[in-house]
């Protein structure tokens, strides 16, 4: 009787804010062959990853095919302590600099993952953001629930004296997110980390791939105008809406920014534009 009374104290004991669940490691077989053939050319690919454009093509368009996201928030920690450079890659109907402004302002989402990641022997930290979640009302909370995802997922690397390198954050959809999917950001972390720091190494302009000369009249002011909103994220309806033309010309404009880039689709569009100097961010 006395054990079942303490047992019932047990339960009644305050849970931490929010759930952390990590996959062991070693569990390469809840890979499928697919799947594992899909990780290695991710990896491959990433050894070719020297400059944004090519990150945000890599992240929004290979990578997607086995950790699916809607948002991805990249920090490197600066010389100062707990002193991150922040930003962040989407294809959702949102700026994407948002994210990393929010990212640098949250005192609570934030320091928890990365607490949490810390004391959990640095294993990824799923974390819910839903609105039973006490993140829910954080500005970072709110929005990643009106991208439509409620399950963030912080990864990262750290240096010889277990202080954070660098930290990801995954924004999913619950249902996206499974053990499976846990355990191949575990994988693809620390390439994720590397292709990142290339980005940030000051390289001169490689002429003949940028092209400048190429890329300056290669699309109309309407077509790079569609191009824009379709970085940001939007439907060939919201961008028909916003422009206010028909979704049928917006479609039109499409393939045409497809066909002239010579890209089969939005993603890579998107990621070409940057390396022709179109499109900044």
């Amino acid at each position: 009787m006395q054990a079942s009374e303490h047992q019932l104290v047990e339960q009644r004991r305050p849970q931490p804010p929010a759930p952390v669940n990590s996959v062991a490691s070693g569990s390469s077989a809840l890979l499928d062959p697919l799947e594992l053939e899909s990780l290695k050319l991710i990896m491959d690919a990433s050894l070719r990853v020297h400059a944004r454009h090519h990150f945000f093509s890599w992240t929004q368009g290979l990578l997607q095919n086995l950790v699916k996201h809607e948002a991805l928030i990249c920090a490197l920690r600066n010389a100062e302590p707990m002193s991150f450079h922040v930003e962040s890659f989407s294809t959702s109907p949102l700026e994407p600099a948002l994210f990393s402004d929010m990212f640098r302002r949250d005192t609570s989402m934030v320091p928890h993952l990365i607490k949490t990641w810390e004391e959990n022997s640095y294993r990824p930290v799923v974390c819910e953001t839903g609105n039973a979640s006490p993140f829910a009302q954080s500005e970072l909370g709110r929005e990643f629930n009106r991208i439509g995802t409620d399950t963030v997922v912080g990864h990262g690397t750290y240096d010889a004296f277990g202080k954070p390198a660098s930290f990801f954050i995954f924004a999913c959809q619950s249902q996206a997110m499974n053990p499976k999917q846990v355990y191949c950001v575990e994988l693809i972390v620390p390439f994720l980390h590397q292709a990142w720091v290339r980005t940030q190494i000051d390289r001169p302009v490689d002429s003949a791939a940028v092209q400048p000369a190429g890329g300056a009249g290669l699309l109309t002011s309407r077509e790079q105008e569609v191009l824009k909103w379709i970085h940001i994220g939007k439907s060939n309806i919201e961008i028909g809406t916003i422009l206010e033309i028909s979704p049928l010309t917006v479609k039109n404009h499409v393939q045409k920014i497809l066909r002239k880039l010579n890209v089969q689709n939005r993603t890579q569009a998107v990621g070409k534009a940057m390396a022709l100097r179109i499109l900044s961010i």
